[in-house]
């Protein structure tokens, strides 16, 4: 069985990180975008100085997921004035859960996303929320299944492309 284990990005594994993120951003949505969209994307979100900032950001946390020994997934998760968007009070987002599309059936993104929520529970937290795009229809189903639902919209620019993502949130007490 292999050994899955979760931990924090370091500025040493920023390399890691930033072809991570292009591969899983490039299997995820390099179908409905031109490679001069992805290229402008990648050059605005995934330069290294760009996820420094990320990884060293006091309200943010990003995370590397694990298979033997490999890093094969990440999350992202923001609160106060990293969030990428200010709709809502005392806030959590979970801005990115990826993985490879080789490990997508070993239940990653699933363990990711159930830690991000622990997250924003012992933080304290009113609300966790997230984006998702609204033609990611299977996405939207499983953030439902944990009680999320949209509350909002904004626009996701990859290159000169603007899509619609949905903003979807739960309340996280009672």
């Amino acid at each position: 069985m292999a050994e899955i284990r979760v931990e924090k990005v370091t500025l040493d594994k920023l390399d890691v990180l930033q072809k991570l993120s292009i591969d899983t951003f490039r299997e995820t949505f390099g179908y409905d975008n031109t490679e001069e969209e992805l290229q402008q994307f990648f050059d605005d979100s995934y330069t290294l100085e760009q996820l420094e900032k990320d990884v060293t950001d006091a309200e943010s946390d990003v995370r590397f997921v694990l298979v033997d020994g490999r890093e094969v997934g990440f999350m992202k998760v923001n609160w106060g004035a990293a969030q990428t968007e200010h709709e809502l009070e005392n806030a959590f987002e979970i801005q990115r859960i990826y993985i490879l599309s080789e490990c997508q059936s070993l239940g990653l993104g699933k363990k990711l996303f159930e830690l991000a929520l622990d997250m924003a529970k012992k933080g304290g937290f009113d609300w966790a929320w997230l984006g998702v795009w609204e033609d990611n229809v299977k996405a939207q189903g499983f953030y439902r299944k944990y009680g999320f639902e949209k509350f909002s919209e904004h626009s996701f620019e990859v290159g000169d492309k603007v899509d619609t993502d949905w903003l979807m949130r739960k309340a996280l007490k009672e």
